[in-house]
C-alpha cells in the first residue's frame, strides 16, 4: 500500500481524498450556508452516489472487457428491496424491517441478480452483450412499471428516508455526504485491491485472451459470472444510497434514460480507471443541475450530448485520457 501511495495515481488519490474530507468545511467559506449545503448534497453527494453505480460498469468494462447496460437496473433491485421491506415506506408493501436488515438484504439481492445476468450473458461479447444486458434491464423496468401489488407501478415507493447515523437524520447533507464518501472510498479501494489479486489478474487475462487462459486451466465462464457478481454488489451499494437520496424509487429511476446516463458518466470520465466513474458523474451532475443557467433545462440531453461528443472526440478514453495527454505534453516541454 505504501508503494502504491508513492505512485502518481496514489498521490493524486490521497490528495483528492483529503480535499473531499475537508470539503464540508471549505464550501461555507466560499458561499452562503444554504448554497454550501446544496452543493454538498446535490452536486458532490449525488456525484459520489451515482459514481459508485458507474464504477460497477467501469469495473466490468476495464478489467473484464464486459460492457453491461444492466447496472442501473441492478442498483434498482437493491433500492426496491429496501423500499419494499422497510418500515415507514409509502405505500407499505411488506414493511416491518429495519434499515440495518433491509440494506444488506437489498445489496445481496442485487448481487444475486447480477450473477443471474452474468449467467445469461456469459457466452456473449461486444454488441451482443450490450443488447442482452439492455434487454434484461428493460424487462425489469417493464416488470416494476406494470406490477402494482409489489412495486406500486409507475408511482413507485416513497418516504425512504434512511437510518439515523449517530442520532442525525441520514438526509442531513453532511451525513449523506460523509456516508456516501465512506462507501465510495471503501469500494474504490476494494476494486483496486481486487484487480491486483489472482482473481483480478485472471479476469484481465480473460479480457485479453480467453482461449489462452482457458488453456491454462481456468474456468472462463465462472470468472466472468463472478465479475458480474462483484459489479452487482457495487451497483447495489450505489442503488441503496440513490434510493435514500431520492427519498424513494420509481420505474423512472431505472428506465432507459437512467441506464444511458450511467454509460455516459463512465465514458466521459474514462473507462480506463475506476476514478473515471466519479469524474464523469461529477461533470454530469454539474451540467444536469445548471443546465437551465448554461443553456436550457428542456435541452439538457442536447447539452450533455455536446459535452459527451467534445470529450470523446478530443479523448476517446475520457477525461482521464485527456489529463494523461496533457501531463505527457507538459513533461515533454
Amino acid at each position: 500500500m505504501s508503494a502504491w501511495l508513492r505512485t502518481p495515481v496514489g498521490m493524486a488519490s490521497a490528495a483528492t481524498l483529503a480535499l473531499l474530507l475537508l470539503l464540508p468545511a471549505i464550501l461555507p467559506e466560499l458561499m452562503p450556508q444554504n448554497q454550501a449545503r446544496f452543493w454538498l448534497a446535490n452536486i458532490f453527494g449525488r456525484a459520489i452516489i451515482y459514481g459508485i453505480i458507474a464504477m460497477s460498469l467501469i469495473f466490468l468494462a476495464t478489467y473484464g472487457g464486459l460492457v453491461s447496460l444492466a447496472q442501473m437496473s441492478l442498483a434498482g433491485v437493491a433500492g426496491y428491496v429496501v423500499a419494499i421491506t422497510i418500515d415507514g415506506a409509502a405505500p407499505s408493501i411488506v414493511g416491518g424491517l429495519s434499515y440495518a436488515t433491509a440494506i444488506p438484504l437489498g445489496i445481496a439481492a442485487a448481487t444475486l441478480a447480477a450473477l443471474f445476468v452474468g449467467l445469461v450473458s456469459v457466452r456473449t461479447r461486444d454488441i451482443y452483450l450490450l443488447m442482452i444486458t439492455l434487454a434484461l434491464a428493460m424487462g425489469f423496468f417493464r416488470f416494476v412499471e406494470t406490477n402494482l401489488a409489489w412495486f406500486n407501478g409507475y408511482e413507485g415507493i416513497r418516504n425512504v428516508l434512511g437510518p439515523s447515523v449517530f442520532g442525525l437524520p441520514f438526509r442531513d447533507p453532511h451525513v449523506l455526504y460523509y456516508v456516501s464518501l465512506t462507501v465510495a472510498v471503501l469500494l474504490y479501494a476494494g476494486v483496486l485491491y481486487l484487480v491486483r489479486s489472482p482473481f483480478g489478474l485472471v479476469l484481465q487475462g480473460i479480457r485479453d485472451n480467453p482461449r489462452r487462459v482457458a488453456a491454462l486451466g481456468y474456468n472462463v465462464a465462472l470468472h466472468r459470472i463472478a465479475a458480474f457478481g462483484v459489479a452487482g454488489f457495487i451497483a447495489g451499494c450505489g442503488g441503496v444510497l440513490a434510493t435514500i437520496y431520492n427519498i424513494g424509487i420509481s420505474p423512472g429511476s431505472i428506465g432507459l434514460g437512467a441506464t444511458v446516463n450511467v454509460l455516459i458518466m463512465s465514458v466521459i470520465g474514462g473507462l480506463g480507471h475506476p476514478i473515471g466513474a466519479f469524474i464523469g458523474s461529477l461533470i454530469f451532475a454539474f451540467f444536469d443541475t445548471f443546465a437551465a443557467s448554461i443553456y436550457d433545462r428542456n435541452r439538457f440531453n442536447t447539452l450533455i450530448g455536446i459535452v459527451f461528443l467534445v470529450i470523446v472526440l478530443l479523448s476517446p478514453d475520457g477525461v482521464i485520457g485527456l489529463a494523461k495527454r496533457v501531463g505527457a505534453l507538459m513533461r515533454r516541454d
